[in-house]
């Protein structure tokens, strides 16, 4: 029974992450060329020199993260895999949808996406930024991206940030509560909330991300109901100037300090496993932790395709395109009752 008649072109943007050890500099370069990034007096002059030295740098110091988790990124496959489980819920919906991944640094590019999305002769668009909580240097970055590359005359929508989404966070709950069931005691490891950092300039220029990512811990640890100890860390600190903390370092310094024994961390602000988190957390923060004398360390699964993570994104379309799937959900089961 459908419910629209429309087809429906849903654009998931993600950053993107090199496949291979030999792609991670132009990765990187991609990305430190973005003017969403990288912004000073000048810059369209300097960007691509700076680009090219922090990228050649930069590629040396990471390249053991890429190792450690196989070679490369896996954030395509599980962005792909949550484009292809999107698609199905929407279509057992009654929504005639199509699904395209728009990487931001790298393939497939937001190009590619909308090559794609052209042949498949979609009636609208709905953008759905794969970022629970807004940042001009995610969200903001993709979406610029894709208007100066898309100018058809096709209505768009916008999904908004979804952190407070009610499937979303019972999505992470579980994925919490799946690790906190690794420890004898699942109410005695302190929660480390871990979300990827950025420049206080950019907070100080208005962006929202910090207070999101702040009330995203507090609507968890509502909904979780644990009563573990927690705290909120940053990550993934490029470059010289300041950015948020603490840094994961240096909360599991305090941690190690406080002789806290056992530690769940949990990275807030991504929606699939990448070398973010299998790399810098499950891999290197791990030993550190070991080094640091915790004696036990366990990360939660990236939502991935979680069945609950999936229905919550296919709302978020709905909702943006003016159709409550939930209610039309029971009045399907009526249908069908009757």
């Amino acid at each position: 029974m459908a419910i629209s008649t429309r087809r429906i072109g849903v654009v998931l943007f993600q950053l993107g992450g090199p496949d291979t050890l030999e792609a991670i500099e132009p990765f990187l370069f991609n990305l430190f060329c973005d003017p969403d990034i990288i912004d000073f007096p000048f810059a369209r002059i300097g960007r691509k020199p700076l680009a090219k030295l922090i990228s050649s740098t930069r590629a040396r110091r990471v390249q053991h993260h890429y190792a450690a988790i196989g070679g490369g990124s896996p954030i395509r496959r599980y962005t792909e895999q949550q484009a292809r489980a999107l698609q199905l819920k929407l279509t057992a919906s009654g929504l005639d949808a199509r699904c395209f991944v728009a990487m931001r640094y790298w393939h497939p590019f937001t190009r590619e996406a909308i090559e794609q999305l052209r042949a498949a002769q979609c009636d609208e668009v709905v953008l759905l930024p794969l970022y629970p909580q807004y940042s001009s240097t995610t969200t903001g970055s993709s979406l610029n991206e894709w208007r100066r590359l898309f100018q058809d005359a096709l209505p768009v929508h916008c999904v908004e940030p979804f952190y407070r989404h009610e499937l979303y966070l019972e999505a992470l709950v579980e994925k919490i509560d799946e690790a906190l069931a690794r420890f004898p005691e699942p109410e005695r490891p302190v929660i480390v909330f871990s979300a990827h950092s950025v420049p206080v300039s950019v907070i100080e220029k208005g962006d929202p991300y910090q207070r999101q990512i702040e009330e995203t811990v507090e609507l968890l640890m509502e909904v979780g109901g644990w009563a573990n100890p927690h705290r909120l860390c940053y990550q993934s600190k490029v470059g010289a100037s300041k950015w948020l903390q603490p840094s994961l370092h240096r909360t599991l310094k305090d941690l190690s300090a406080e002789k806290a024994q056992q530690v769940c961390v949990v990275p807030v602000s991504f929606v699939s496993d990448h070398v973010e988190t299998l790399g810098e957390i499950d891999h290197h923060a791990r030993q550190e932790a070991a080094a640091l004398g915790i004696e036990q360390f366990e990360m939660s699964e990236g939502l991935n395709n979680s069945p609950k993570f999936i229905a919550a994104l296919a709302e978020l379309v709905g909702s943006a395109i003016g159709i409550d799937l939930r209610k039309e959900a029971q009045v399907r089961r009526f249908a069908f009752a009757d």
